[in-house]
């Protein structure tokens, strides 16, 4: 049995079996590192996002509601599985899969495009 984990971790009990059910994985493609326009853009989308946490999330806003192109249905994502997200896509390109968010409730969650009018709204107040 090969053991390719990290010194100090136990052997994989799949190692050379077949029918290891995490097969399917190791034909995932690695991700395609981000040009310089992408990283910024990942970057600037962090920075907004510790924005709009700061401002929204002491208003009990838990994160954004986005609309998934492949499943046609609203995503929920808390504000730390999107920092992760982002941060993920900085260092590999690659967003990880993850599980949904269990029994939202819609109304804790907001667009992008809400949040950018929220913080642009707060920031004419305070120009005042």
């Amino acid at each position: 049995m090969a053991n390719l984990n990290p010194p100090g971790l136990p052997p994989d009990p799949f190692a050379d079996d077949p029918s290891d059910p995490a097969g399917v994985l190791d034909s995932v493609e690695p991700g395609i590192p981000l040009d310089l326009a992408e990283r910024l853009a990942v970057e600037e989308d962090l920075a907004d996002l510790a924005v709009y946490e700061s401002l929204l999330a002491p208003e009990g806003v838990r994160g954004l509601v986005v609309m998934c192109d492949d499943c046609n249905e609203d995503h929920y994502h808390d504000w730390d599985m999107l920092r992760a997200n982002l941060q993920q896509l900085l260092v590999d390109g690659t967003v990880r899969p993850h599980e949904p968010a269990v029994d939202p409730r819609p109304e804790d969650y907001v667009t992008w495009d809400y949040c950018r009018g929220y913080a642009d709204g707060q920031a004419r107040r305070g120009r005042r």
